[in-house]
């Protein structure tokens, strides 16, 4: 599937603050959403969508499995509970939200189980997050192919993941950068502020600028109209190879998600 390159993301927000957030981002012009079973938003963002006059089929809902629903008797009816939730028949991508703690579910059965659950239509696509190299070609060679459409990460200025990415680049293997604003910090940062200076625009649309032209999609997230108005500007800037090599330097590994008991060994 070509994902969009920029959707909205709503980790962390639920209640009055999610629906706000997808009501004002459908208005602004987003298409696509990504949630999770996790994030306990799944019944506001349908609430949402419904309440949009927006035809089902002009946006890209992803949501993902948790770590509880990954075995082959459970995955697919905690999806369709899911649908229900997002009052919809279908979402466009379904995605393994971490690699099962301690190997517990062999991979090869919950890539079966989402298979099968493509196969009943309740999903368009199938991907995976927070995969490491190791973990993401053993899920493209027992999905097979480019069924793999997606591997959603922590990619930010300041975490870059270059080993993954390189992996990702060699072998075709399409990159979807959360946190992408490291939870804001980035936005002060002088070098991401002289780039925006520069362009005449915002901190945050130029780290989102940078993700999306190394190839990424983003799901950058906001309670604010303005902000999302705003972040879906940055399809639109171009970075020179001085930027680029500007926030390369930025690097420095610190990253924001790494959950004790689901973090994999990363890369």
């Amino acid at each position: 599937m070509n994902l969009p390159a920029i959707g909205l993301g709503t980790f962390r927000l639920q209640g009055q603050p999610v629906i706000d957030s997808v009501r004002n981002a459908l208005d602004v012009g987003y298409r696509a959403i990504d949630t999770a079973q996790i994030y306990g938003n799944e019944a506001d963002i349908g609430e949402a969508i419904g309440a949009s006059g927006i035809a089902r089929g002009e946006l890209t809902l992803t949501t993902k499995i948790w770590t509880d629903n990954l075995a082959g008797d459970k995955l697919i009816d905690s999806l369709k509970d899911s649908l229900t939730r997002l009052r919809t028949d279908h979402v466009d991508l379904t995605l393994i939200h971490w690699p099962s703690p301690g190997g517990a579910v062999p991979l090869a059965e919950s890539l079966q189980a989402l298979a099968e659950a493509r196969q009943q239509g309740l999903t368009r696509a199938i991907g995976i997050s927070n995969f490491t190299i190791a973990l993401s070609r053993q899920a493209r060679e027992l999905a097979g192919g480019d069924a793999i459409a997606t591997n959603q990460v922590e990619i930010s200025p300041y975490l870059q993941n270059r080993k993954l990415a390189a992996y990702a680049r060699e072998t075709g293997l399409h990159l979807t950068s959360y946190m992408t604003l490291a939870y804001g910090k980035v936005l002060a940062d002088p070098v991401l502020v002289e780039i925006a200076r520069k362009h005449g625009a915002t901190p945050a649309q130029v780290a989102l600028a940078w993700a999306l032209q190394l190839g990424y999609a983003v799901i950058p997230s906001s309670t604010k109209r303005e902000n999302l108005a705003s972040n879906l500007k940055a399809v639109d800037l171009k970075l020179d190879e001085d930027d680029m090599a500007a926030i390369a330097a930025l690097d420095r590994g610190e990253r924001q998600a790494n959950p004790e008991g689901l973090a994999p060994v990363w890369d």
